[in-house]
């Protein structure tokens, strides 16, 4: 297999046209999403759109375990420690910019693509791999699809687009998902507008040579999205789908959540004593995780209730940013994926002791709307 960090190749198709394949060629790490990757898909992306002859595009992870596991997080504790005796916060935090500014724009590129992005989700979908998925025109899952925003284990929030399209979930289902990190399989993904088809794995390939033999007629958006539509109606299979998780437990994640604030919902999801193994691991990545990213779950969906996608991501980045400045990012990567003893130092030791100036500090700006590094998406520069 190749060694680039992202593998590309083209498929023929039978009316002569091609389709665009990209494999993000990582196995080892479970395809992390480096900085490497988020430049070369971005670069590819720009060459397949202006290309007339290619009709759709293939996004997928190289072995059999994962999709895409997460951003590369690990490369961004490293940064922050090599720089951690820089006075100058701007490059302390220099990499961590590049690295959020170039993945969120990437992310938006795929939810604003003009040609048919078809996202195959199998196995482990964690964090930026949901935010590659979440944008495709059709994000494909199967049996084997484990979907999650764990970010409150490292000290992060749930980024990537998701402080708009959790808020986008049934009332107070996005907010669970961000405080406990949940774990969603296919049928779950469908439920809550994550997935669009329900694929066997093992008719990969038959997908892709399906996909090879349409017709893809004048080419205009319409006729590629129809195309690609009908080949799916003849793969999808929802029989061996799992059953649900959520859906069986909304009226009680209802209940337990609320719309009272953050550490009222931290306190009844801990005090719930419903017996259910799902239930009970989310209670237990709750419990041991960050007591400042469950009021930033919170914070960004409430500030992201009513904007753009565009306006989402732009917040997200400030936030992100400063999470690695001033939150506990790095020590939660360091306990969890460095040193791996899973006994981090949060800086506050609950929910309830979070002050609201250290989350103003926090949510402080970091550029004008003239000078932001994503001014250029869609919609307002700025919050608001």
């Amino acid at each position: 297999m190749s060694d680039l960090a992202v593998r590309f190749t083209e498929r023929p198709t039978r009316d002569g046209s091609r389709i665009g394949v990209a494999m993000l060629n990582a196995p080892k790490s479970l395809n992390a999403l480096s900085l490497e990757m988020i430049g070369q898909l971005e670069a590819r992306l720009d060459v397949w759109e202006a290309d007339p002859g290619i009709v759709a595009i293939w996004l997928e992870g190289a072995g059999d375990k994962a999709f895409c596991a997460g951003g590369d997080v690990v490369a961004l504790y490293r940064s922050l420690v090599e720089t951690r005796d820089t006075p100058d916060a701007d490059r302390r935090t220099a990499f961590a910019e590049t690295y959020f500014t170039d993945e969120y724009r990437l992310d938006y590129r795929i939810h604003t693509f003009s040609k048919p992005i078809l996202v195959w989700g199998d196995g482990i979908v964690m964090g930026g791999g949901l935010g590659l998925l979440a944008g495709g025109f059709q994000r494909l899952v199967t049996e084997t699809t484990r979907i999650a925003m764990p970010e409150i284990t490292i000290g992060l929030y749930p980024d990537i687009g998701a402080s708009w399209f959790l808020g986008r979930m049934p009332s107070g289902v996005g907010a669970y998902l961000g405080l406990t990190g949940a774990q969603l399989n296919a049928r779950d993904a469908l439920d809550l507008g994550l997935a669009d088809r329900f694929i066997p794995r093992e008719r990969h390939e038959a997908l892709l040579d399906g996909l090879a033999e349409a017709d893809y007629g004048d080419r205009t958006q319409r006729a590629l999205r129809a195309a690609v539509q009908v080949v799916l109606d003849d793969q999808e299979d929802r029989r061996e789908m799992p059953t649900g998780q959520v859906w069986p437990h909304l009226d009680h994640l209802q209940m337990l959540v609320g719309w009272v604030d953050a550490a009222t919902a931290v306190r009844r999801i801990l005090d719930d004593r419903r017996e259910d193994r799902w239930l009970a691991a989310n209670r237990a990545r709750l419990e041991a995780g960050c007591p400042l990213s469950a009021h930033l779950v919170w914070r960004m969906l409430e500030r992201h209730a009513h904007t753009s996608l565009a306006e989402a991501f732009r917040d997200e980045l400030n936030l992100s940013v400063q999470c690695c400045r001033l939150g506990d990012f790095a020590e939660g990567v360091r306990a969890l994926l460095v040193e791996k003893d899973k006994a981090p130092r949060w800086s506050h030791v609950d929910a309830d002791s979070v002050p609201e100036a250290d989350l103003d500090a926090l949510l402080a700006p970091l550029w004008s709307e003239a000078t932001h590094p994503l001014r250029a998406l869609g919609g307002k520069t700025s919050h608001g």
